[in-house]
């Protein structure tokens, strides 16, 4: 996994008030621009792993916190920036858990993800991408026809 994807086509950054509320507006920005770069394919996926990553930074980090969209020829990845000293960490949550799950979720719906942390500072920026490469039976993007039976 790249830092960004290889050959960059396009890419939206914003930065979120450290409230709740922000996870819903962002969820939103992020569905627009998906269909916008005509990826509505893969976008109920990519909107709900950038939902649990910033529902954890906004509960574990500090601000400010950064969300952004990197789309290459073969990759789009979504990062999520907070200034909180603490790496997060994967734990076993059961299936009725309320909380813990959230990085199991992205780990199911990004093809990769990661943590680096920030130089400097204190924070890290989460990543989580996807490989647009994949089959048509991972995922399809808009244009390509669809078989009917």
């Amino acid at each position: 996994m790249h830092s960004t994807p290889e050959n960059l086509r396009d890419s939206v950054c914003w930065e979120l008030p450290h409230e709740p509320a922000a996870v819903g507006k962002a969820r939103t920005m992020v569905a627009e621009s998906l269909a916008a770069w005509r990826l509505t394919v893969i976008a109920d996926d990519v909107v709900l792993a950038t939902g649990e990553l910033l529902s954890n930074a906004i509960t574990h980090g500090r601000p400010p916190v950064r969300l952004s969209l990197h789309l290459g020829e073969a990759e789009l990845c979504v990062h999520v920036t907070d200034h909180g000293p603490d790496l997060p960490r994967t734990v076993d949550a059961d299936s009725d858990a309320v909380h813990g799950r959230g990085l199991a979720i992205v780990a199911t719906l990004a093809h990769g993800w990661d943590v680096v942390p920030l130089t400097g500072s204190p924070g890290k920026t989460l990543r989580a991408c996807w490989d647009l490469g994949r089959p048509a039976a991972d995922h399809r993007f808009d244009d390509e026809p669809v078989s009917r039976r």
